[in-house]
């Protein structure tokens, strides 16, 4: 051979190697929505709401039904960033957190207001596996400089950082197109990013602050609603229901985004919630915000209503199932068969390991990781139907302070003000109504030695007797003060 050509040969076979492996390594995108109760979606059963683009994408992906999120925010950005549970990360409130002073227990507190700066992120891993990181949208895991995600593992990122839905403010500073509103705007963000990396693995997460309170909307979108019959087993709140359209678009044209160039088989698209669906506001006061404040007139229900979780019961700040079982829907085509359904019992910890798996890239020296690859989940339908979840939340919100497991049908829940537990069999009984300890003593004693045994494991802070505990002012909600 020409001793010219065999430089030229093995560049050749050097790109061409290097193509397989991108090829052999799928794009992740990954969007959150933020208070989506795990009943909202039509995929799910609703009958008012309409999610056209997300129908699409389940039925043309797997609809998980027992996927689990922590009760609140910051936990679960956290677990999904850490690969771990809340209660080994050291997040397991919102940040700053909520605070009664006057309780009968004092709650814990965080050690630090951020992602502890010793976690390597799933944005680190991706990076040293060979993909470029995008993050749009809420963060809520720390606000200064270097906790933001740009410097947390992403080679491109701006944090939604206030001004509601129609005048957002970013950091980096960003400034949106006049007259869009933050969905479309993060929504375009992701469009970009994934037209800036398309010749290479990428992974996109696109964070949602819909459908946070308060509600606010665009007002045609509302109007739709206020117009359409309403669903007598659902509140078929108009403006809640429009934002619920607003996020749709933004799937839509995000998956459009990978269509059209050429990267739907390649891409393993997700949607997911970060925790079940606000029933009402913690501190009773009305949801709606911004210019659909006048939506509902004084004195109206739905002005303080935003869903339902039922048959769950209960909802945000809680951990009963209408709290932490969110939606959970992925599509990977040729890989995971389209319209299927699965019972695999999952959780936000879970996403860590299974990103690796699919980029090929390793697990961080040092850092414990909780949860479980769902590569075979997805591509086999193959899972542990006696699979263990945990979720700890020891701080008073819309209950008061608890601890879970979910273990198969089984689920116990530890208050931990009182040290009670109650046993449901979640096949039988998924609004959680008859508490069957005393029926199954076997049973509650396996699951309280699990869940035990788990809260040494993760270091779970718990509550401590308050001496200042004040009967008639326990109820009054004060300011952290380790925020």
């Amino acid at each position: 051979m020409n001793n010219l050509l065999k430089p030229v040969l093995f560049l050749c076979l050097l790109i061409f190697s290097f193509s397989l492996s991108a090829q052999d390594r799928p794009n992740i995108v990954l969007i959150m929505a933020d208070d989506l109760g795990g009943r909202d979606l039509p995929a799910y059963g609703n009958q008012f709401n309409e999610t056209p683009n997300i129908d699409k994408l389940a039925s043309q992906g797997m609809l998980f039904y027992n996927a689990y999120a922590a009760p609140v925010c910051s936990p679960t950005r956290a677990s999904i960033q850490a690969g771990q549970y809340p209660a080994r990360v050291g997040i397991f409130d919102f940040i700053p957190g909520h605070w009664r002073p006057n309780e009968e227990v004092t709650v814990p507190h965080h050690q630090v207001q951020h992602l502890p700066n010793k976690i390597a992120t799933i944005g680190n891993a991706m990076q040293t596996a060979g993909y470029k990181t995008g993050y749009f949208g809420k963060w809520h895991l720390g606000n200064n400089p270097e906790h933001l995600p740009n410097n947390r593992g992403y080679d491109e990122a701006y944090m939604y950082a206030g001004g509601g839905f129609y005048h957002p403010k970013f950091v980096p500073e960003y400034q949106p197109r006049e007259n869009e509103r933050l969905s479309q705007t993060l929504t375009r963000m992701g469009v970009d990013f994934i037209e800036e990396n398309k010749a290479e693995p990428f992974f996109l997460f696109v964070s949602h602050y819909d459908v946070h309170v308060q509600l606010d909307a665009d007002r045609d979108l509302i109007n739709k609603y206020l117009n359409k019959p309403k669903d007598p087993d659902y509140p078929s709140n108009a403006v809640y229901a429009a934002m619920i359209s607003h996020i749709d678009e933004s799937v839509g044209d995000i998956m459009a985004a990978i269509e059209e160039r050429g990267l739907a088989e390649n891409t393993v698209f997700i949607f997911y919630s970060d925790n079940g669906g606000v029933d009402n506001r913690y501190d009773n006061i009305p949801l709606l915000g911004g210019d659909s404040k006048d939506v509902y007139p004084e004195g109206h229900p739905l002005r303080y209503i935003a869903t339902s979780n039922t048959p769950f019961r209960a909802g945000k700040g809680t951990l009963y199932e209408g709290g932490i079982r969110v939606p959970l829907i992925v599509r990977w085509p040729e890989k995971v068969k389209a319209a299927t359904t699965t019972e695999a019992i999952v959780s936000s910890v879970d996403f860590y390991p299974t990103f690796l798996d699919l980029g090929k890239g390793k697990r961080p020296q040092n850092q414990v990781l909780d949860g479980v690859s769902l590569v075979s989940s997805l591509t086999e339908n193959s899972f542990d139907p006696e699979r263990e979840v945990f979720t700890h939340y020891p701080v008073y919100h819309h209950e008061v302070p608890m601890s879970a497991l979910r273990k198969g049908d089984w689920k116990i829940i530890e208050n931990l003000v009182t040290g009670e537990f109650d046993l449901y069999n979640l096949k039988y009984d998924t609004n959680e109504m008859t508490d069957l300890k005393f029926s199954y003593p076997d049973k509650l004693a396996e699951m309280k030695q699990a869940l035990k045994k788990w809260q040494v494991a993760t270091n779970a802070q718990n509550p401590v007797p308050n001496p200042d505990f004040d009967p008639e002012k326990r109820y009054e909600w004060g300011t952290n003060p380790f925020r």
